[in-house]
């Protein structure tokens, strides 16, 4: 109970605050700590002369390795705290620059703007902030598309999970869980120098996120304007995403907006040819943009009033 107002407290700080620049600046961010460290793991362990098989287990390792210690230091620095309710808004406050609330739908809403307005050079150059995606291959839907997606990606990997965990387990869950989430975007990623190293990063990601993802598809479908369009499109698309996860809020949103989303998209001059979410939906444009943003902070909005609901009811 404890756990789960803190994260409702972390949520509502960071929904007003954000992570502010200043603070960026002089201290960085957590997640850039971990980042550090994981790119001296990965430059001194991920040799290329080694065998896969061993780069496979040096990988395993370091991931076990920063999980372990991330989460060690969550769990000393709780384990000083006493339990009162006084001290939810304490553990809250250690747990906000791990919530990327407002991060979030600061990096998306700006795509929307010079789309809605014709300037596709802009749309393109906010877009290439949040996605990794050719953005020179994208047209006005394709910007729409790109800004959606990660609209509903990254309210359960950014949000959602790391706030489920961290109300199951306090500190140690949701620090633990933003570790898990930086190997797998540093070096998850199925490329020469990381498909062995990575492979153990990317499955406990996938593991970790087995029930946010699924947890955030259902918050989008709770709250859309048309709840069985979006529960029959989740229903039936969620699973023929590339991800095993990222498909569940995706195709949520997709049924929520009444458009389609994923597709063939371009990677570094390479086409990937993705089957659709929604396929015979219309496709998104500057204002789906906009009435995702309503959709996403309806959904945080009611999971920060669960989480309370759970602690002080």
């Amino acid at each position: 109970m404890v756990f789960a107002g803190a994260m409702a407290v972390a949520m509502t700080v960071d929904a007003l605050l954000g992570w502010p620049n200043a603070l960026f600046v002089r201290i960085g961010h957590p997640v850039t700590w971990l980042g550090r460290l994981i790119n001296i793991l990965d430059i001194s362990f991920n040799r290329p002369i080694d065998p896969p098989a061993v780069r496979r287990i040096a990988g395993a390792a370091v991931a076990l390795f920063v999980i372990g210690v991330s989460a060690g230091i969550g769990w000393s620095v709780q384990a000083g705290l006493a339990f009162e309710w006084s001290r939810i808004v304490l553990l809250g406050i250690l747990a906000w620059p791990l919530v990327a609330l407002r991060s979030l739908y600061d990096h998306v809403a700006p795509v929307a703007n010079p789309l809605q307005s014709g300037d596709i050079a802009a749309a393109r150059a906010a877009v290439a902030h949040i996605v990794g995606r050719d953005p020179a291959a994208l047209d006005e839907a394709g910007i729409a598309r790109a800004a959606i997606e990660s609209l509903a990606e990254n309210a359960s990997d950014g949000i959602v999970a790391p706030v489920f965990w961290g109300a199951l387990f306090g500190l140690p869950g949701i620090v633990g869980y933003k570790a898990i989430n930086t190997l797998d975007s540093m070096i998850g990623h199925r490329t020469a120098r990381h498909e062995s190293f990575g492979w153990a990063a990317a499955r406990i990601d996938d593991l970790a996120n087995f029930v946010p993802a699924r947890l955030t598809g259902v918050l989008f479908v709770v709250l859309a304007t048309r709840p069985s369009n979006a529960l029959s499109c989740m229903a039936r698309d969620a699973r023929r995403h590339r991800s095993i996860n990222a498909g569940w809020p995706e195709a949520a949103m997709a049924g929520a907006l009444g458009v389609r989303l994923s597709g063939p998209r371009t990677y570094h001059g390479d086409t990937a040819n993705e089957p659709w979410l929604n396929e015979g939906a219309r496709d998104p444009f500057a204002a789906d943009i906009r009435q995702g943003l309503k959709l996403y902070v309806r959904a945080m909005v009611l999971l920060a009033g669960a989480l309370a609901i759970l602690a002080f009811a």
